[in-house]
């Protein structure tokens, strides 16, 4: 996910704390979480409610929202392919840093298109965990939260994901999440299950259960 190099006469400088002493420091891995699907998918949902688990357990996380992002760091672009593009290549490079700097990196993003995120996976390698929620177009519609489906439908908003514009799901995603028949509570036990099972996070059973106890019933 690279572009054209505009940076010369640059020397990358070596820094003396490194991201293992981080990862020793916070005692668990870095990795970036990237929750894809259509809007009103339970993308932002899910990263929020893993996020308030793993701050439960200790750790230390940050959630890129696709929305915030586009308050500031991405402000200037727009939803054509190419300004799509460059909002990926952008979030991919500071889901990098963040990564380096020790941090679980949870990154909700309709992100439509396959080599968008193949692209981030390029950069971040085994740090990226790609996780499709899925849920079909109809069920999106009819929860239309930010009432984008029926702008687009009116034809107010051009480009839309699912509507105007294409959407082409994960093909081999790390984790498939059924987001329109299973609660919040139980996507988000898989997701932690995942990262206790393949990157030896120790997530303590009991900030688990104090956590369900209120809200198991919660629906995405």
């Amino acid at each position: 996910m690279t572009g054209p190099l505009r940076s010369t006469n640059t020397v990358y400088h070596a820094p003396l704390v490194a991201r293992s002493d981080r990862q020793q420091l916070n005692q668990h891995p870095a990795v970036t979480l990237w929750f894809t699907g259509l809007s009103g998918a339970g993308k932002s949902t899910l990263a929020h409610a893993v996020a308030e688990r793993l701050h439960r357990a200790a750790c230390r996380t940050y959630v890129l929202d696709g929305d915030n992002v586009r308050h500031g760091l991405c402000g200037d672009l727009g939803f054509s392919p190419e300004d799509r593009h460059e909002n990926l290549r952008r979030i991919g490079e500071v889901a990098k840093l963040m990564v380096d700097a020790g941090l679980v990196v949870l990154a909700a993003f309709i992100s439509p298109m396959r080599a968008d995120r193949d692209g981030v996976r390029s950069l971040l390698g085994k740090d990226f965990i790609e996780i499709y929620c899925g849920c079909p177009l109809e069920v999106c519609e009819s929860r239309d939260v930010k009432g984008m489906y029926a702008r687009a439908r009116a034809g107010e908003i051009a480009q839309f994901t699912g509507i105007s514009a294409p959407y082409e799901p994960p093909a081999t995603p790390e984790l498939l999440l059924d987001t329109a028949g299973t609660t919040v509570d139980e996507c988000v036990n898989t997701v932690l299950d995942f990262l206790c099972q393949h990157f030896n996070f120790n997530i303590p059973p009991d900030a688990e259960r104090d956590h369900e106890a209120g809200t198991a019933a919660t629906a995405i």
